[in-house]
Parts: C-alpha cells; sequence; structure tokens
C-alpha cells in the first residue's frame, strides 16, 4: 500500500522566516496559567517600565480554539446553553438555580 503524504503545513510563507520551527509546538500548553492570571511588562521608549497584573474576570469562559467558528459572540453562547438547559437532569437543573 502506497503511503499518502500531505502537503498541509509544509507551504511556504514568505513572511515566515526560516528558523521558526513550529512543528513541535503544543496548543494550549498555558492555558491553565493564563486562567490564574499573568503580568505584563511594558518597556517604554524613555527607560522606564510599566508593570500590569491582569486577572480574568469572573464568569469568563475560554472556548477552544475548534469552537471558535462556531460562536463568534457572547449571545450565540449563552443561546446555545439556554437551550440545552432543559436537557440536563432535573437535580442539576435545581442545584443551579439554588447556587443563583
Amino acid at each position: 500500500m502506497k503511503k499518502v503524504t500531505s502537503k498541509i503545513g509544509q507551504t511556504e510563507d514568505i513572511d515566515m522566516r526560516s528558523e521558526y520551527d513550529f512543528r513541535n509546538g503544543v496548543r494550549g500548553k498555558h492555558h491553565k496559567a493564563m486562567q490564574a492570571g499573568y503580568t505584563i511588562t511594558i518597556h517604554n521608549a524613555d527607560g522606564t517600565r510599566t508593570v500590569k497584573e491582569v486577572m480574568p474576570k469572573e464568569g469568563t469562559v475560554v472556548l477552544e480554539p475548534d469552537i471558535r467558528p462556531y460562536f463568534p459572540d457572547s449571545d450565540s453562547v449563552n443561546r446555545t446553553l439556554r437551550c440545552l438547559i432543559p436537557l440536563l437532569p432535573q437535580k442539576r437543573r435545581a442545584k443551579a438555580k439554588a447556587k443563583a
């Protein structure tokens, strides 16, 4: 049987330098750490530095990259979840209402 090779990811990108190699990259590698918050250091032209602590807002939900095309905004996510709520078991819905 002949092995089929894929040309996906092998196209030349004139903007990408040859020394950049992302073949062993891992998607979402820092996701959990980012959820805990992170620090941004901005080096200004005058030599000073600005440090910003960034924390995700309460209730922030991060969608996986393969899901994002289906949900372009918060309204589409909320509409879909509201349609799914009636499918949840009664006990689970009662717990959710008690928390709210």
